[in-house]
């Protein structure tokens, strides 16, 4: 490439010469506009193309036609690149690895909507969960947010609402509407792959004995419980007993937001006891920057082996041995 050169050009020397010529006075303000209107830098002395590249050349052939769909977003859309005018409602953002699908996420009406029913109509995180099809992690994790946002909004922060409306425009949304029947968001009763069912047993019983999911959790362990008391919405599943009983739709669902009321309520209700024993043996010391707080611990109280989860220091000091020589790693008892 060649030297980039600061040339004066000619219009440049011509109104230099023309205001060392003039006989009427010019102020400093006229000379800059004269000088601004008849001046020029050349930066470079590289000539500009005479044609675009294949590449250039290309794009402008595709943003003029199949492209031009693209230019504007429409709500709703994601506008991904798309192969063809088939996949209309594409979920794959990366044309060239069709294995990548972007997951849907819930617009901001949609966790409105889910903060005004727990925190304005007192309804249950669960009873939330179950009629909008929401996990309750996620409905408790809507909530904290939202109520973080409204506390922003109160002290008079900035909220980045138009970084967070580019990121919702590109990815898929999904809506509830109020006081109406809506899809499902995701599997709210999805079990955790606890670690005692990865393993293989063979358990003998009787042809004529009824083995219920409950003899199956005691066969892998004898304090695991079935999979109806580890799912996240047991209450759903006495809901659907009553209704195959012979039970109103309505009553059941009825019955089911008082169960769910009444397992929050102890839910909570534990937590506070918790929280006061936790407090009652712990000393805080107040100072002018720090809070110290401090704790009897027991030293001695480590169980059997040594590391006992209430004790202190439980995940130090004891190695693994999995990667050592001459170590037995297949089970040699099954419960």
């Amino acid at each position: 490439m060649p030297p980039r050169l600061l040339i004066p050009s000619a219009s440049a020397a011509a109104a230099a010469s023309a205001v060392t010529r003039s006989t009427l006075p010019l102020n400093v303000n006229q000379l800059i506009s004269l000088l601004r209107s008849q001046t020029k830098a050349n930066f470079s002395t590289t000539s500009n193309r005479t044609h675009f590249s294949k590449g250039r050349r290309l794009f402008r052939q595709w943003i003029k036609g199949f492209g031009a769909t693209f230019r504007k977003h429409v709500p709703g859309d994601t506008n991904y690149l798309r192969r063809n005018d088939f996949d209309s409602k594409s979920d794959k953002p990366f044309p060239i690895n069709p294995q990548f699908r972007s997951e849907p996420v819930l617009d901001d009406h949609a966790r409105e909507l889910i903060w005004e029913k727990v925190m304005r109509n007192g309804e249950a995180i669960k009873a939330v969960s179950a009629e909008l099809g929401v996990d309750i992690r996620r409905v408790a994790a809507i909530v904290r947010l939202k109520e973080v946002e409204k506390d922003w909004l109160a002290k008079g922060q900035i909220l980045a609402k138009p970084y967070a409306k580019a990121i919702l425009a590109m990815l898929p949304t999904h809506t509830f509407k109020a006081d109406q029947r809506n899809e499902p968001f995701e599997p709210i009763n999805e079990l955790h792959v606890h670690p005692y069912t990865m393993k293989q047993i063979f358990w003998p019983t009787s042809e004529s004995r009824h083995f219920t999911r409950a003899d199956a959790a005691k066969a892998f362990h004898p304090k695991m419980l079935s999979a109806d008391e580890r799912v996240p919405h047991p209450e759903l599943i006495q809901m659907e007993k009553e209704v195959l009983e012979g039970h109103s739709l309505w009553d059941a669902s009825e019955r089911f937001k008082q169960a769910v009321m009444e397992s929050e309520r102890r839910a909570a209700q534990k937590e506070i006891e918790k929280a006061s024993i936790e407090e009652k043996y712990t000393t805080r010391v107040h100072t002018k920057r720090f809070e110290y707080r401090f704790k009897q611990i027991n030293s001695e109280n480590v169980g059997s082996k040594g590391r006992a989860r209430n004790a202190v220091g439980w995940r130090y000091g004891a190695p693994h041995y999995d990667r050592s020589k001459g170590e037995i790693k297949i089970p040699t008892s099954v419960p």
